[in-house]
């Protein structure tokens, strides 16, 4: 049976390359867009902003910073992250069980003193862009990053955050271990095909949800698309799942 969830709600489009302008151009070619992704590019050089710009139009936001430190700078960081109105926030769950329970008390704590729910802190696992030989060239890793992605998971659940991170080659794994409601937030989605850029682990909308994503990250496929309004309905058919 398909899902009754409008597949707008489930596509996040990643603003990443992008500047305010050409994000205001894009908000007008995708009126019915109803996730956005701000990550560092966007928000570094347009700032906190940006964020104020994007509620004003009725967007929901994945504030992606990845934040990762010590855990006071990371609970810091995360309350005030959380009074920007971003319904999700990132971060890494290498930081530790103390610095992601320490983020998630902070982050509920700086929404309430501007009167907003609290946001859901997602922890990233191993980002997309690694493959299995350069996780172990390079990281010096003896694990496989199946392995790694379930542990990192098990961090993030242990400390009570919303979800996690993950490529979609990893979303069955973890959702034969969490309910639905643990959101799985899996960036690497590519029409079958297409050049994968920078990403290693992809996979396409139909099978990524399948298997069990919660929301789908998509960037340069719909944004630099000629037609950027035709490609995000293209991908929401394709998420009737």
């Amino acid at each position: 049976m398909k899902n009754t969830i409008n597949p707008t709600e489930k596509i996040i489009v990643a603003l990443d390359g992008m500047d305010k302008n050409k994000v205001f151009n894009l908000l007008e070619e995708i009126p019915e867009l109803v996730w956005v992704k701000v990550g560092l590019e966007l928000f570094v050089s347009e700032g906190p902003d940006i964020l104020k710009m994007l509620r004003e139009k009725g967007k929901r936001i994945f504030l992606d910073l990845k934040f990762h430190d010590i855990p006071t700078t990371v609970a810091r960081a995360c309350f005030e992250a959380s009074q920007t109105g971003a319904e999700l926030i990132s971060l890494h769950s290498c930081a530790g069980i103390q610095a992601l329970k320490m983020a998630k008390e902070s982050a509920s704590e700086g929404a309430a003193k501007v009167n907003l729910p609290p946001p859901k802190l997602l922890g990233i696992t191993v980002l997309t862009s690694w493959t299995k030989e350069t996780f172990a060239d390079e990281l010096l890793i003896n694990q496989s990053i199946d392995d790694r992605v379930k542990h990192l998971s098990e961090i993030a659940s242990k400390a009570g955050l919303g979800g996690c991170v993950c490529s979609p080659r990893e979303v069955q794994l973890l959702r034969e271990i969490y309910p639905k409601t643990f959101e799985l937030v899996t960036p690497g989605i590519r029409p079958l095909g297409i050049d994968h850029n920078d990403q290693s682990r992809v996979s396409d909308v139909y099978d990524a949800l399948e298997m069990g994503a919660s929301k789908l990250v998509i960037g340069r496929a719909i944004t630099k698309s000629n037609d950027p309004g035709s490609t995000f309905r293209s991908f929401c058919n394709k998420a009737f799942v």
